[in-house]
């Protein structure tokens, strides 16, 4: 044939080869696939006929964008509790939390009375170097009123942050000037501690509390162990409580720092993961010989479970307090071009053992799994050990065989239930009120002066006795409806004190000093120095059981399961 001829039949060819590749195609798509990538397919583009057909005939003009943006968490929440939709405005948000700063004026702020009060100025940050206060009220933004019913949190959070570099204008009303003071702002980086206290609680004990996990918080993480070793510390009180979580990453670099070499700290699978970043402790760790003890309780989540799960099953310290949330799911990040995300799970978390963190849930029944922690409490889990019942099937082993069990959560090695002291029907509406916070930033904005020279808890707590606090306060309570009642009172007087005193101090002195107060009368913290104290902080392999000569039990096979976890409004303190 000559080349004109083959030439000639070149596109029928093509188009013959073509059409078999696609035949080829749907064999292998229908027989080695079970026909999924077609299901996919389909589906996906019902959702775009349907789309399309509302925006061509629905009998009223439809914002198609909002219509996908409420449909996108709808889908998502019928996998499981965790995957979620983050819409562009929100993004920055949520990543910023755990970034370790964003951009804004460094201020801490309250809204009393419709209106921005200051609580406290970041120190080296872009207010203070323009000379805001703590007690200054904002009254204006950019020469407009910013006050009254409709201002929220969030809108304040909108104004008050922004763009490192840009500037805001501010109005400000002193309680000392007469006149309203105008400051130009120009916004900075403001940093976000993850590490809320790092102190010597004993003379040679010391204590840090961890907020969440974030990308700074490993290195925040040395920076206190350096300062409380250089004190003296000898043991170490690593407080977790409330704890949400945040980036994995954080968590087994800090639990590195426990940990000898070799040792697992965790691992996770799913169906297109199989045991996959399984993470080993190499063997640099500053801390591995310290004595240390680890407190959880129904709000330590995620990376919390992670750090504590790795301790527990390498026997390297005692976990203290009550049972953990059980978040083990991992979300992977997937971003989208108009800047929203989602956070889609992907796999499952291991302890070394083999526990699963994440506790049961039905897919798409979220009011079932939110209601979880509601349960706990209503069934007694938060005040006796009793309460909580073990599953056989999901029993495992330490390093040094002591057991341990799966189904959702980390049990802790000592139970330390709720403390109930003080707490009666008229604590618990002022508390659950809000009022004591709302006094005591009342209290602080018209004494701060007068408190000023008090610069040391011991201080300061002598001047508040002095000053009938808790007295003023139950007149306070009274003036918005919680009428007095003196027995109740009288039983709950310690907790009263306690609370204003302690948020006074918080707002005088700071977080870290409030966190002391605080842990003086916490029977956790003192079980945690109890251990500590008596040389008890390394857990010790379980005593062989005695074996009885005429019934022994040699030869018997034990096995541990591995646990199938498929199948089973108060005043804020805001960072700006």
């Amino acid at each position: 044939m000559s080349k004109k001829g083959s030439s000639r039949f070149m596109p029928l060819v093509i188009a013959i080869s073509v059409v078999i590749g696609i035949l080829i195609g749907t064999f292998y798509t229908k027989h080695f696939t079970g026909n999924r990538l077609g299901i996919i397919n389909g589906s996906s583009n019902k959702l775009n006929a349907l789309l399309r057909i509302v925006d061509d005939q629905y009998v009223d003009t439809v914002n198609m964008v909002d219509l996908v943006e409420k449909a996108m968490p709808q889908i998502l929440a019928e996998l499981d509790p965790h995957s979620t939709y983050i819409p562009a405005q929100n993004l920055e948000d949520v990543v910023s939390e755990l970034e370790g700063s964003f951009s804004g004026i460094g201020i801490q702020f309250t809204i009393q009375d419709d209106t921005i009060h200051v609580n406290a100025v970041v120190a080296g940050g872009p207010s203070e170097k323009i000379g805001l206060m703590a007690g200054d009220r904002i009254v204006t933004v950019d020469d407009s009123l910013f006050v009254g019913k409709e201002l929220t949190n969030e809108r304040a959070m909108k104004k008050l942050k922004g763009p490192k570099g840009t500037q805001v204008k501010l109005g400000i009303k002193r309680a000392s000037e007469k006149d309203l003071l105008s400051f130009d702002i120009v916004r900075g980086d403001i940093p976000q501690n993850t590490i809320d206290a790092a102190y010597m609680i004993e003379d040679d004990l010391g204590y840090i509390q961890i907020s969440k996990f974030g990308r700074t918080t490993h290195v925040e993480l040395l920076n206190a162990l350096a300062q409380l070793r250089h004190k003296g510390s000898k043991g170490l009180i690593i407080d977790l409580r409330g704890n949400t979580g945040g980036y994995m990453e954080a968590a087994t670099r800090m639990v590195n720092e426990f940990l000898p070499q070799g040792k697992l700290i965790v691992y996770a699978e799913g169906r297109k993961y199989k045991r996959m970043d399984e993470y080993y402790a190499n063997g640099t760790g500053s801390c591995q010989d310290l004595p240390v003890v680890v407190l959880i309780d129904e709000g330590s989540a995620s990376a919390s479970e992670i750090f504590s799960g790795a301790i527990q099953d390498n026997d390297r310290g005692t976990i203290i307090g009550r049972r953990s949330f059980g978040k083990g799911l991992v979300q992977q990040p997937i971003d989208f071009s108009d800047g929203s995300a989602v956070r889609l799970t992907i796999a499952r978390y291991y302890t070394p053992s083999g526990r699963c963190i994440q506790r049961p849930y039905e897919s798409g029944k979220d009011k079932n799994y939110e209601m979880d922690l509601y349960n706990r409490y209503a069934h007694g889990e938060f005040f006796y050990k009793d309460s909580i019942k073990m599953d056989e099937s999901q029993r495992f082993e330490t390093s040094l065989g002591r057991p341990v069990y799966g189904g959702g959560g980390i049990m802790p090695d000592i139970f330390v239930p709720q403390d109930t002291t003080g707490i009666t029907s008229y604590a618990t509406e002022v508390l659950n009120k809000g009022l004591s916070i709302q006094f005591a930033f009342q209290y602080t904005d018209a004494n701060r002066e007068k408190m000023k020279p008090y610069d040391t808890e011991e201080a300061l707590l002598k001047y508040l006795r002095q000053q009938g606090v808790v007295d003023q306060f139950i007149r306070y309570a009274d003036s918005k409806g919680v009428k007095r009642r003196n027995i109740l009172i009288q039983k709950s007087y310690k907790l009263l004190e306690r609370t204003v005193y302690g948020n006074i101090i918080y707002n005088m002195l700071g977080r870290e000093a409030y966190i002391q107060f605080i842990n003086e009368f916490d029977p956790t913290v003192k079980q945690a120095l109890d251990v500590l104290k008596k040389g008890e902080a390394f857990p010790k392999a379980p005593e062989a059981p005695s074996i009885d000569e005429n019934n022994s039990d040699e030869g018997t096979e034990k096995t541990t399961a591995k646990a199938d976890c498929h199948t089973q409004k108060k005043t804020k303190r805001i960072n700006a």
